[in-house]
């Protein structure tokens, strides 16, 4: 548990970083970040997949059409949520980003109301009513809908629950998402690169060194995190979850010097609440659930 631990924290820390790489690239429009991300990705998972002789889950798609769909909508919408986080880094809304991951975990419960058919009890209904009086407070304080927290959100909320009914190992199923978005992401920065001169035409050799960078600081911490996830109990990973939203708020307000007033704060608060009853609630779950004796 204590080396599930430290995975999971280095995972959820890298997550959390991940503004401060993007200000090295800020020069790089959102669009080609997610195509470079997407192919490098790729390049480094399909590489890590050679080194580790792990091709054998490639012969089980095989006839399975429905699975591969499944996929290539997880594909999708973790696309959708890494062009609206970095439109989000890149326009001074690393604050409202951080609001989505917070959001993120209310999201999961919804969905197991709507998709998987669960019933909440009356603690998380109440933890339900705290966050959209949250949201509902930010849209009248701010004068607009914080649909950037909204969608990445709801975007990762239904990614998650794809990836928990399409079961496939963490770094095979990067592998197939970044495959299926090959035949769209590897020519379109092609044409990226030579028509509209991308970083690679460029010739900054600094620049070019960042982005190709993105490969392995996208799959590493989902490698640690898969590694945390197997030594952890849910309960400790749900809580652990919520450093990376933490690290990101952070760096908004100190480092991005994005305003951050008390009529924000009053929002965040009535979030946070929600989040504190919805943990509270699993970690009771668990310590009530009896221990199963152990084998012989």
């Amino acid at each position: 548990m204590n080396a599930g631990l430290i995975y999971a924290t280095l995972a959820f820390a890298s997550w959390g970083l991940y503004p401060l790489y993007l200000l090295m690239i800020a020069s790089v429009s959102p669009l080609e970040v997610v195509l470079q991300r997407s192919v490098w990705s790729l390049v480094f998972v399909l590489g890590l997949l050679a080194v580790l002789r792990r091709w054998a889950w490639m012969r089980t798609l095989a006839g399975q059409p429905r699975r591969l769909g499944l996929f290539a909508v997880s594909a999708l919408l973790l696309s959708v949520n890494w062009l609206v986080y970095v439109m989000a880094v890149q326009s001074g809304h690393l604050v409202e980003a951080s609001l989505g991951y917070f959001i993120n975990p209310l999201v999961n419960v919804l969905l197991g109301v709507v998709v998987l058919h669960e019933r909440l009890r009356r603690v998380q209904w109440v933890a339900v009513a705290l966050a959209a009086a949250g949201v509902s407070w930010l849209t009248v304080s701010t004068g607009r809908l914080p649909w950037i927290a909204l969608v990445l959100a709801c975007s990762f909320g239904v990614y998650g629950l794809i990836r928990k009914t399409a079961s496939l190992g963490a770094i095979e199923g990067f592998a197939l998402e970044t495959m299926l978005l090959a035949p769209v992401m590897v020519p379109a920065l092609l044409w990226w690169t030579f028509a509209r001169q991308g970083v690679l035409a460029q010739g900054d050799a600094a620049l070019t060194g960042w982005v190709l960078l993105s490969g392995p600081l996208t799959a590493i911490p989902l490698l640690l995190f898969a590694a945390g996830a197997r030594r952890l109990p849910l309960a400790t990973l749900g809580l652990v979850q919520y450093l990376a939203p933490t690290i990101t708020l952070l760096l908004g307000v100190w480092v991005f010097h994005e305003p951050f007033d008390h009529q924000r704060l009053i929002g965040f608060i009535l979030i946070w609440s929600a989040l504190a009853i919805v943990s509270a609630d699993a970690l009771g779950l668990r310590l009530l659930r009896p221990t199963a004796a152990p084998p012989h």
